[in-house]
């Protein structure tokens, strides 16, 4: 053990001792796979089109949980280039293993597999190590002429990544008035400072975070600082974003307007669809022609990506990606005559908004609105399978900023009540003698259930049964049949009918069988654990409404039917109840889950509420031998 010590102390006396893992706290090792050491980012702005940056960054890998932070990855473009690059790597003693520069990175399109034209691209190196912990030292610099972009600095990079160091700097030498707006939260706070045109932004200590079940995305929970210029360049466009107005209207007449041509084609296009009846129906025909004919296919092409390919490139390929599809769909509504706003969105499992009084550029997904007397149609442009009129739980209970040649519009998108967003069951269940069931189910799903079931939409029958066979394992089921999968597109349901059969549903009492009365929920999903760090989220209202009809086996009968209960709480209800009829006991249940965000303070009762529903759901029923 002395040998042991005196060779650590030996290593901690030669140079790097500032990255020897003993030197991080304890606190910042505590739920952390990762440890930024110190990061530092100088920003200088010379003029409304160069901006020079200067980065540093040293992190510890603590484990092989983390490795995925031992992958860089460095973005460059025609307008902005990346050179200096250096990386050198560290034992846990702090002691130099390796160097890299930008030879050693591999060079590739920034093309996703679904992906077509891009004119990103992206540096990457993957750095190993033949154990951990290991720490990785990386210096670059960037050059861009796109001062629209002033990326957001976040305390927090991801889950389970701790903060000793982190500081940004910016310089602000062009004159143009630089916006800025803090977003401290419970999880790290930016200790801000000013002199003269000189900023600076510094997180120290913060810890890292473990994500827990239905906590918010790191997004929302990291402190963050945001930046904007009031005047900006983006690929040679020179633009005003003092308010959303002036920034609207440049993106309008700079990025939409360039491509948005009604050719006689599109015209003709429209002209053959024969449109009639309301507005309604008219957007509804052409969306759904839209989605006959075109599929997604990622473009990161013209002005930074940000422009949309042209509209009848578009009809002439049948392809594009969310800005182009939608674009698309805007220019033949227009030439239907039905006005319609391109809308930018920040599509994330937790709500973002754009802030009313803060005018950047961002968002990362692009949809339509149409406005109607009756109000507000939502098209989402890139999927060939999703309804008309419905926006999936990543988009709703959040704004956008629709674009017209007058600016910006700050809309909100819709909020489905919980009726909205149903799972409806009817089943019909024969008991038998040996244990088994044969049930007949009849499924229909709306809202945020609807989106939920849309992955079987693209798969053979034979897969569908066997994922509907996963999805129900807790039953054990031996045989699966799926019939009558229907995705109607016009109301936003899809429903479809389940015949299988379980061959140990019941348990055996003497010569008695029991059974608990609600089979489609697996009550293992629901935690117990009721201690907490992090606040929680239902991510959109739901409502699963069960009737379950039981028939007993011959020569059995029901000796006596449970008491029905009901439950209310804040965070949703519960009912069930039962009946007797004709010797089949009919179990109607219904729970209802509001959407909200709460303090881990409230975890306690949520647990509480979802023990008490699981408790009803698992009441067990017994059929007696006659």
């Amino acid at each position: 053990m002395r040998i042991i010590v005196l060779l650590l102390c030996a290593f901690t006396s030669l140079g790097a001792q500032e990255y020897n893992l003993l030197v991080i706290p304890e606190e910042l090792k505590k739920d952390a796979h990762v440890v930024i050491r110190e990061n530092k980012e100088d920003y200088v702005i010379n003029s409304i089109n160069n901006i020079e940056i200067k980065k540093s960054k040293v992190w510890t890998i603590l484990k092989k949980d983390g490795e995925g932070a031992a992958t860089i990855a460095l973005h460059y473009d025609k307008s902005t280039k990346v050179d200096d690059i250096k990386v050198v790597t560290y034992n846990a003693f702090g002691k130099e293993v390796s160097k890299f520069s930008k030879k050693d990175f591999s060079d590739y399109s920034n093309t996703p597999s679904y992906g077509l034209y891009v004119d990103n691209r992206i540096l990457l190196l993957k750095v190993s190590s033949t154990s951990f912990p290991f720490t990785i030292k990386l210096s670059y610099t960037e050059n861009t002429s796109d001062t629209v972009f002033i990326g957001d600095f976040h305390g927090l990079d991801d889950f389970n990544t701790s903060v000793e160091k982190s500081t940004r700097t910016i310089n602000n030498k062009s004159g143009i008035p630089l916006r800025t707006k803090v977003k401290n939260s419970d999880y790290g706070k930016v200790n801000a400072t000013e002199n003269g045109n000189l900023y600076t932004y510094t997180y120290a200590n913060i810890p890292a975070i473990d994500e827990e079940k239905q906590s918010p995305t790191i997004s929302y929970l990291s402190p963050t600082v945001e930046f904007s210029l009031e005047k900006f360049n983006l690929a040679g466009k020179i633009g005003d974003a003092k308010d959303w107005n002036s920034f609207g209207k440049w993106y309008y007449q700079n990025l939409l307007v360039p491509v948005s041509t009604i050719t006689p084609d599109i015209k003709n296009e429209i002209a053959s669809l024969n449109l009639s009846g309301s507005t309604e129906e008219k957007v509804r025909t052409i969306f759904q022609y839209m989605q006959q004919k075109t599929r997604y296919v990622f473009v990161a092409m013209g002005i930074g990506g940000w422009m949309p390919m042209e509209v009848d490139d578009v009809r002439k390929k049948g392809y594009g990606d969310c800005k182009a599809l939608t674009n698309y769909m805007r220019a033949m509504l227009d030439a239907a005559g039905i006005p319609s706003h391109y809308a930018i969105i920040k599509s994330d499992a937790s709500p973002l908004r754009f802030d009313n009084d803060f005018p950047k550029m961002g968002g990362n997904h692009a949809i339509l609105v149409v406005p109607t007397d009756k109000g507000n149609i939502w098209l989402e442009n890139t999927s060939q399978t999703v309804a008309y009129n419905h926006l999936s739980y990543n988009t709703t209970n959040r704004n956008v900023l629709a674009v017209g040649d007058n600016g910006i519009q700050i809309i909100d998108t819709p909020v489905y009540p919980a009726e909205k967003s149903l799972e409806k069951i009817h089943a019909k269940i024969k008991l038998k003698e040996d244990k088994s069931i044969d049930a007949v189910t009849l499924l229909k799903y709306t809202g945020g259930q609807y989106d939920f079931n849309m992955s079987y939409i693209s798969l053979a029958k034979k897969e569908m049964e066997d994922a509907m066979k996963e999805r129900y394992s807790h039953l054990r089921i031996d045989k699966m049949e799926v019939n009558d999968f229907k995705n109607d597109k016009n109301e936003a349901i899809i429903s479809y009918g389940l015949k299988f059969n379980s061959p140990d549903f019941s348990k055996k009492l003497g010569n008695d069988l029991f059974f608990g009365v609600v089979p489609f929920t697996d009550y293992s999903i629901n935690s117990s654990d009721t201690k907490r760090d992090l606040p929680f989220e239902t991510k959109f209202a739901f409502k699963d409404d069960y009737t379950i009809e039981y028939e007993a086996p011959e020569g059995y009968k029901f000796p006596e039917v449970p008491k029905g209960t009901e439950i209310t709480s804040e965070f949703g209800s519960y009912k069930i109840d039962f009946q007797l009829e004709n010797n089949k006991l009919i179990v109607h249940r219904v729970l209802s889950i509001n959407k909200g965000l709460y303090p881990k303070e409230k975890y306690a009762q949520y647990v509480d509420f979802r023990k008490k529903t699981t408790f009803n759901d698992n009441t067990k029923v017994l059929i007696s031998k006659l």
